[in-house]
């Protein structure tokens, strides 16, 4: 990711300013990063996904991946990354998370995980975590992101 967008923080009034993030956030995106998306239900993770997809132009609908775990997105163009979207609210653990074996496909994808957090940093030498919130009373969510290292 550029250095000028290593981190951040953004108001997101609508749906479409969390999708346009996710969009914003994925031109600086490449095969083999990591991203991980943290916050409660309804904080627009799923939403912040398909910004991911679009700004990576892969094929496919992209919805969350709740009761399947995983979804793979191909690529739209050749030698463009593909996207693994993960929901790692139903695992049971690191134990299960391995065995889904997406370190073997992080170098040719972009993995987006939900839910994340303390789980699945272990996957790769750095990853931008997005940290969701939601105002209480509104529906206007909140986020910040940084690179973290792992070295």
């Amino acid at each position: 990711m550029a250095a000028d967008n290593s981190a951040g923080q953004r108001e997101l009034p609508e749906v479409a300013d969390t999708e346009a993030l996710g969009f914003d956030l994925a031109q600086h995106l490449s095969a083999g990063d990591l991203v991980i998306l943290d916050g409660p239900l309804g904080a627009g993770k799923t939403a912040l996904a398909r910004g991911i997809a679009a700004g990576l132009g892969v094929v496919g609908r992209v919805s969350s991946p709740t009761f399947i775990i995983a979804r793979e997105h191909r690529p739209g163009a050749p030698g463009a990354p593909w996207m693994v979207h993960v929901d790692a609210y139903r695992l049971g653990g690191l134990d299960e998370l391995d065995a889904l074996d997406l370190d073997t496909e992080i170098a040719d994808a972009v993995v987006v995980v939900e839910w994340g957090e303390g789980v699945a940093e272990r996957l790769a030498d750095r990853h931008l975590i997005v940290r969701l919130r939601r105002d209480p009373d509104t529906d206007v969510r909140h986020a910040e992101w940084e690179w973290v290292n792992h070295q």
